[in-house]
């Protein structure tokens, strides 16, 4: 340790990976970030991090961040001042305003981000160029669950939180590997099991998770509807709904009845014996408090908001909302899903899920923000907005994202770039996304920047600055300030990050009360939290529903098949994910030495049997193709994946998402990822 004690401290903050919100101390030498240390006082990781976690500093100080202002000229990038690259921003912004109008821009933000980034963001794109073409990456994540809770409970929301899962008597994990994924939110389930309650865990992948189960349930991809309304007719046919609570809190158990009476033995579409559903059902049926958590592999699909609604079905009709130990969960992948979508980054709703369609929303926020003629047309999503570059859209502003890597057909993505009239990147690193920008702006990172960030249970976690940005790069919100003031934009005025989340608290009801100071706190609070008073809201739907009349809604929903099947010509399956030693696109964790380490480069694993009818060995490399385009990988041999079913993480560039489908959820909008068909073959070398 240094003899000036004075050069050494802890900055408390949030991780920023995952959506499980631990809250670690960054250990700053001499104005360096040197390591971290787990916070002992956090009630969500208490002192515990994972490999993420324990390595999240190591790309802070990397030596190739982005330090100056990159503008292309003749096709190649030199550095400028800010003034310049400002400038050029803002000209060509305007330009494309007044000549094709508010839908000829789109605006993209990231869930990595802080919340205070992700409101000036939308409130810039909204304020100056009157348009709604604004999204964020929880649309390719959990944008279902956004759709689909609210319809079903009236919040789009994780009802409980992950700690209150130790108060359930059954927990069912559907399409998750929290273990991997959030693994400080998988510790409970191991604090659970621990304990003696009993897991059910249903994935069509032997995961880590699955291991940690009494019980693992596996069945076809994508057919989560056809297995859930098989339960829910078992369990109506004995009987085992609560009634008393869907006479007083729920609509639409006939609509539901009817259409499960379909479904009483569906083993020909999910692939899961009849006595095994009716154990499944019953045990959930029977549980004094059941909860289900559940992640990508509900919402990753063009059945995506249907899925997350099944789910929602299963908890009302059997009275599992608004108490403790139950409720439904949805685990999200990033640091900020949760908080992109409150802050209003969503082409939609303002911060807090008020809908643009609203007169009276509208009629607030132009008096909040000094504007008039706010639009009322739901704006593009985020990979409707690559479908349009080109078309509708001719400029586009992409902060902390790598569409290039992490969107669904790659190959699409780098091609509609091309399209563009002008590109702004505004990230940390250097990026695959970044070749394709007219200009490039260098932002801080988490240990740079005051903030917040939401965690999946609805907790406002701080993040606090340790040091500064390397070279000339910038606080995001100062960026976007900075800009506003170059194109005259008032309101825009905001030198803190208090002074930005004091104005979203200024229009936002549900989250007024929750000041900085109550959040300094180790527990913070969860949102609502609608006055300063208030202490705050663990658990939703106590009393009644966020709906219209209070009341949960029981949906009557079809199975359909995935967008894209397997045939001759495609006759695997592939299936996508994550891994415990990255994160997205590896920006961060491909830059912490021991992540790249553990796993350097892409695999598929492949069943035994197709690998050995195929003649492929363990580690050997492999070519997968899609309609789409091809990729070339690493082939591990598992019983892990069912025949006819392959699995790839989504982490590496020329991966997996040069196969993956863009093909929509009609309601959410959500892509494809988790389910197209592919073909493979030998790679004739390495």
């Amino acid at each position: 340790m240094s003899e000036n004690t004075e050069l050494m401290k802890y900055v408390a903050t949030t991780c920023p990976y995952c959506g499980v919100g631990c809250t670690l101390n960054l250990v700053v030498n001499n104005g360096k970030v040197v390591g971290v240390e787990p916070n002992q006082r956090s009630p969500i990781n208490e002192g515990k991090l994972c490999p993420k976690g324990v390595t999240c500093w190591e790309h802070i100080h990397s030596p190739d961040r982005l330090t100056t202002p990159l503008v292309k000229k003749d096709g190649k990038f030199v550095e400028a001042s800010w003034d310049e690259a400002l400038d050029l921003v803002a000209k060509n912004l305007k330009a494309i305003y007044d000549k094709h109008g508010p839908k000829g821009l789109g605006f993209q933000t990231s869930c990595r981000t802080v919340n205070e980034d992700c409101y000036i963001f939308q409130k810039f794109a909204r304020v100056g160029f009157k348009t709604n073409n604004v999204d964020n990456c929880a649309r390719i994540c959990h944008g279902p669950s956004v759709a689909g809770l609210s319809l079903s409970f009236g919040s789009g929301a994780a009802t409980n939180g992950f700690e209150d899962a130790l108060n359930s008597d059954l927990i069912l994990i559907w399409g998750s590997n929290a273990v991997e994924a959030h693994p400080l939110a998988g510790r409970r389930i191991a604090q659970a099991k621990k304990k003696g309650i009993p897991i059910i865990a249903v994935d069509p992948r032997y995961t880590m998770t699955a291991r940690l189960a009494d019980t693992y349930v596996r069945f076809n991809p994508s057919t989560h509807i056809a297995l859930a309304n098989s339960m829910m007719y078992w369990i109506i046919k004995e009987g085992l709904e609560d009634k008393k609570f869907i006479q007083d809190r729920v609509n639409g158990l006939e609509d539901l009845k009817k259409t499960v009476e379909n479904y009483a033995d569906a083993e020909a579409i999910h692939g899961v014996p009849l006595d095994v559903v009716k154990d499944m059902a019953f045990r959930y049926a029977k549980a004094k408090n059941a909860v289900i958590i559940y992640c990508l592999g509900i919402t990753e699909l063009t059945t995506g908001t249907d899925n997350v609604r099944s789910m929602g079905n299963l908890a009302l009709l059997t009275g599992n909302v608004g108490r403790e130990g139950v409720g439904v969960n949805p685990l999200r992948g990033q640091n900020n899903v949760q908080g992109a979508c409150d802050m209003g980054a969503y082409p939609n709703v303002y911060s807090g899920y008020q809908k643009c369609e609203v007169a009276d929303n509208r009629a607030k926020m132009e008096k909040a923000w000094g504007v008039t003629d706010l639009p009322d047309w739901y704006g593009a999503t985020l990979v409707e907005q690559i479908k349009q570059c080109g078309e509708e859209i001719k400029g586009m502003y992409i902060l902390g994202l790598n569409p290039a890597v992490t969107y669904p057909d790659s190959n699409l993505v780098k091609a509609q770039f091309q399209k563009l009239d002008f590109l702004v990147i505004q990230d940390i690193f250097f990026t695959e996304s970044c070749q394709y920008a007219d200009v490039i702006l260098p932002g801080a990172c988490f240990a740079e920047k005051d903030g917040t960030f939401t965690s999946g249970e609805r907790r406002i976690n701080r993040v606090r600055k340790a040091v500064n940005p390397p070279g000339q790069a910038k606080e995001d919100i100062h960026i976007i300030s900075e800009l506003a003031a170059k194109m005259g934009l008032k309101g825009f005025e905001l030198p803190t990050a208090k002074d930005v989340w004091d104005d979203m608290r200024a229009v936002t009801p549900s989250m007024f009360g929750a000041t900085y100071e109550k959040l300094e706190k180790p527990e913070s609070i969860c949102w609502p939290c609608p006055t300063e008073e208030h202490p705050g809201t663990p658990i939703l739907h106590r009393e009644k529903f966020g709906t219209a009349d209070g009341k949960g809604n029981l949906f009557g929903i079809e199975y359909r098949p995935p967008a894209e099947v397997a045939d001759a010509e495609y006759p695997f399956t592939l299936m996508t994910g994550r891994l415990i030693f990255h994160y997205h696109s590896r920006s961060q964790t491909g830059r912490a030495a021991d992540m790249h380490r553990e796993v350097p480069e892409s695999y598929a694993q492949i069943n035994v049997e197709d690998a050995k009818r195929l003649g492929i060995k363990n580690g050997e490399y492999i070519k997968l193709k899609s309609r789409r385009g091809e990729t070339k990988t690493l082939a591990r041999v598992t019983d892990e994946v069912a025949p006819g079913v392959v699995y790839m993480t989504m982490h590496f560039p020329e991966g997996v998402n040069n196969l993956t489908n863009t093909a929509l959820d009609p309601m959410s909008k959500m892509p494809e990822l988790k389910h197209c068909a592919i073909s493979i073959e030998k790679f004739g070398g390495n």
